[in-house]
C-alpha cells in the first residue's frame, strides 16, 4: 500500500485528495499544507509544511517515506520541485521546472510556440513601458496585456479600449502591481471565439486526452468584470468535436510533447491548453504545467480509472500500460467565492449548508476555508467548488445549482450561468468520445 504526498491548499488539491482517496492502492494521503476539506477525506492528514517550501516539501516527503508526490500548483513546479524529488529518487507527478518554464514565462511560451509554428496569436513582449506604449499605438484593434510571470491566474487584461490596454501596461511596467511577474509584459492579438481547456496525461512519449471543459474565467454572468482565477467549468464541451480534439493532438499536443523530448526535457504530469476556437480553426492562448482550477473538480469526478496508477504511469513513463476511462455523465462545477474577490478579501464568515449542499448529490470541494472552533469558515478569495454530475449538461447544472443554494455564507458570490450560456447544440446531451491516445 502507497502513500501519496499531495501538494497545494486548493479546489484542485481537495479534488485530487478526494480522486486518490479512492484507490485501493493508497492507505494513506498527506496533503500540504491543505485545507478543512482534504483534512476531511478518508485516509488523510493535513501536514504544517506550505507548498512554496521545497526544501521543506522533501524533507517531509523522505521522513514519510512518500511512494508519490502529486503537485497541484504551478508555483512550486516552476521553482523545481521536481527536480529536487527526482534527485532523492523519489517519483513526482509534475513536470520539471524547465517544462513548467512553459506557464512560468509567458514571453517564452510565445517564442516556444512560433518557434513550433504552433497557431497562436500575434504578440511582442516588453520589460520597457515607454516601448510598450508605442508598440501599442501601432496596433488596430486593442491587445490583450498580460504579465510575463505568475500571478496566479489574474495576469491578465482583456481591454476593450487602447485607453485600457495602456494603463494595464502601466499598471504593470511602472506601478509595480504584479511585483516580479509583471516586470515583463506581453502585448497580444485578442483572438475570438469560443474559449476551450484541453487538458492531456502525459509520460513524456505517450499522451491521453481528457474530457475537454469550458472554464469561465471573468468575475460577472455574461463574461463581465476582471479576469478571476476561474468562476466555474463544465465538461463536455459542446464544441469539443471528435475532429477538434484530434487536430488539438495532432497540430498543438504533439508537436510540443516531441518538441520537449528532444530537448532532453521530457514531460510528466497533466498538460494543460488553453485555446481559443477561432474561425480559422483552434490558436493556442496558454499552456499551463498543472491541472486547471476549477477545471479538476469537474474532470476528476469523471475519472473511473485508479488517478493513483494514472500519476505514478506518468511519473514513469510508462503510461501506455494505463487503462485511462472516462464516465460518459456531464459535470458542472459552480464556484462560491468571497465578497471583493478577485481584488479585496472580506473577513471570515461561517458556512451553513455543506451537509444540505451533500444531499443535493453534489461534491463541495474546499478552497478558501478554515476550521476554527469547530465551525467551517468561509476565509476569502475562491471558497468553495460545488461539482454535480448529470446524464445531460443541463441535470448536471441544474444539480449543482441546486447545491449551491443550499449553502451560505456572507458576501458569498457567484456566477449564475455556468453551463447555461451555450450554443443551441449544446442543450442536447454531447455525445460521449473516447479519450484521445496520442
Amino acid at each position: 500500500m502507497a502513500t501519496v504526498l499531495v501538494v497545494g491548499g486548493g479546489g484542485r488539491e481537495h479534488a485530487l485528495t478526494w480522486s486518490l482517496g479512492k484507490s485501493p492502492h493508497v492507505d494513506r494521503i498527506l496533503v500540504a499544507p491543505g485545507n478543512p476539506g482534504t483534512a476531511s477525506e478518508r485516509r488523510c492528514k493535513n501536514i504544517a509544511v506550505g507548498a512554496d517550501d521545497i526544501a521543506g516539501l522533501v524533507a517531509a516527503a523522505r521522513h514519510e517515506s512518500v511512494d508519490l508526490v502529486a503537485v497541484g500548483p504551478e508555483a512550486p513546479l516552476a521553482a523545481g520541485l521536481t527536480d529536487a524529488l527526482d534527485a532523492v529518487g523519489i517519483p513526482a507527478f509534475g513536470p520539471t521546472a524547465a517544462c513548467a518554464r512553459l506557464e512560468a514565462s509567458k514571453p517564452y511560451c510565445k517564442t516556444f510556440l512560433d518557434a513550433l509554428s504552433i497557431p497562436t496569436g500575434a504578440s511582442a513582449s516588453f520589460r520597457d513601458p515607454d516601448l510598450a506604449l508605442a508598440y501599442l499605438e501601432r496596433l488596430p484593434s486593442a491587445p490583450v496585456i498580460k504579465a510575463g510571470g505568475l500571478a496566479a491566474g489574474k495576469g491578465v487584461v482583456v481591454a476593450e479600449t487602447h485607453g485600457e490596454a495602456a494603463a494595464a501596461i502601466r499598471a504593470m511596467l511602472i506601478d509595480g502591481r504584479f511585483g516580479e511577474a509583471g516586470s515583463e509584459v506581453v502585448v497580444e492579438e485578442r483572438l475570438w471565439g469560443t474559449e476551450l481547456s484541453v487538458l492531456a496525461f502525459s509520460d513524456g512519449t505517450d499522451f491521453v486526452v481528457m474530457p475537454s471543459a469550458q472554464d469561465h474565467k471573468r468575475l460577472l454572468d455574461g463574461d463581465g468584470g476582471p479576469n478571476t482565477g476561474g468562476m466555474g467549468a463544465f465538461v463536455p464541451s459542446p464544441v469539443a468535436t471528435g475532429a477538434l480534439i484530434d487536430e488539438v493532438s495532432d497540430r498543438i499536443i504533439r508537436p510540443t510533447l516531441d518538441a520537449l523530448g528532444e530537448a532532453g526535457t521530457p514531460y510528466r504530469g497533466v498538460i494543460y491548453f488553453g485555446l481559443m476556437i477561432t474561425d480559422a480553426g483552434p490558436k493556442v492562448l496558454e499552456i499551463n504545467c498543472r491541472l486547471g482550477d476549477p477545471e479538476a473538480q469537474a474532470v476528476l469526478p469523471l475519472l473511473e480509472s485508479d488517478l493513483f496508477e494514472v500519476m505514478l504511469g506518468c511519473a514513469g513513463g510508462s503510461l501506455d500500460g494505463v487503462a485511462v476511462d472516462w464516465s460518459r455523465s456531464a459535470s458542472t462545477t459552480v464556484v462560491m467565492a468571497s465578497a471583493g474577490y478577485p481584488t479585496g478579501s472580506a473577513p471570515p464568515m461561517p458556512i451553513t449548508g455543506l451537509e444540505e449542499a451533500k444531499l443535493e448529490g453534489c461534491l463541495v470541494f474546499h478552497a478558501g476555508t478554515e476550521r476554527i472552533d469547530g465551525a467551517t469558515l468561509a476565509a476569502g478569495g475562491r471558497v468553495l467548488g460545488v461539482t454535480a454530475l448529470g446524464s445531460t449538461l443541463a441535470e448536471a447544472t441544474e444539480r449543482a445549482y441546486a447545491g449551491v443554494k443550499s449553502i451560505s455564507f456572507d458576501g458569498a458570490h457567484y456566477r449564475r450561468d455556468i453551463g447555461r450560456r451555450r450554443p443551441p447544440e449544446a442543450d442536447r446531451s454531447a455525445p460521449f468520445r473516447e479519450p484521445y491516445i496520442g
